[in-house]
């Protein structure tokens, strides 16, 4: 189904304006982008597939080789291009050092919001500068299915050398799980055979967090 068979209040143009961008999935930011498809593939269609390697081999591509996709043309190709380097200066701009689990806290406390659990990961190089922060799994009111090898996947491909995780608990109450423990010690396990440190877990509850690493409840600031 394309757009024109879409329900108007469904498509991704109209649920950013309504919505925020935050709600879209990330083929949907890049069809609000992109604006229409092709014969025989809708815009979401190019843009998933665009996507299928992810953000960062996406960003690596040159204007000559997207121009090469079936479907990007000249102007299609220039626009993807300039957003993708918007996207490198921002990260350069914000570039944040993380030296201790206040630093991460604060990199993250937006989670204290959020209604269902979220997990993220902050990327650090050898020095604790922020390399980028991704949300990559979300979940339901009480859990979050998390995959180490796609965390350390995400770690090797931005050449980080440590990693801080951080997620929620919506019920307020930041204090860690038999799981959360479990999770950080296999986390840990992965990131000593991978030489990626795992250097905290951080759990954000509505108005305190808990490092794992330190084994402190502190209050949000």
């Amino acid at each position: 189904m394309g757009f024109a068979q879409t329900p108007k209040d469904e498509r991704p143009r109209e649920r950013l304006l309504q919505h925020g961008a935050a709600v879209l999935s990330d083929a949907e930011i890049l069809a609000v982008l992109l604006g229409t498809g092709t014969v025989g593939q809708s815009v979401l269609e190019l843009s998933r597939g665009l996507l299928s390697d992810g953000w960062t081999a996406l960003s690596r591509r040159t204007p000559a080789e997207l121009m090469r996709v079936r479907g990007l043309g000249q102007a299609k190709s220039a626009t993807l291009a300039a957003a993708l380097e918007i996207g490198h200066r921002v990260d350069r701009a914000a570039l944040l050092s993380v030296q201790s689990p206040q630093d991460a806290v604060r990199l993250v406390s937006d989670l204290r919001d959020r209604d269902q659990e979220e997990f993220r990961v902050i990327f650090l190089n050898s020095k604790g500068w922020v390399l980028g922060i991704e949300t990559l799994f979300r979940g339901g009111l009480d859990r979050v299915e998390v995959f180490p090898r796609e965390i350390f996947r995400n770690a090797v491909a931005r050449s980080a050398a440590s990693i801080v995780v951080a997620h929620n608990h919506p019920s307020g109450d930041p204090a860690p799980s038999r799981q959360d423990r479990e999770l950080t010690r296999r986390l840990e396990a992965c990131g000593d055979l991978m030489g990626i440190a795992v250097l905290d877990h951080v759990i954000v509850g509505r108005s305190r967090h808990v490092s794992l690493h330190q084994g402190e409840l502190t209050e949000l600031s």
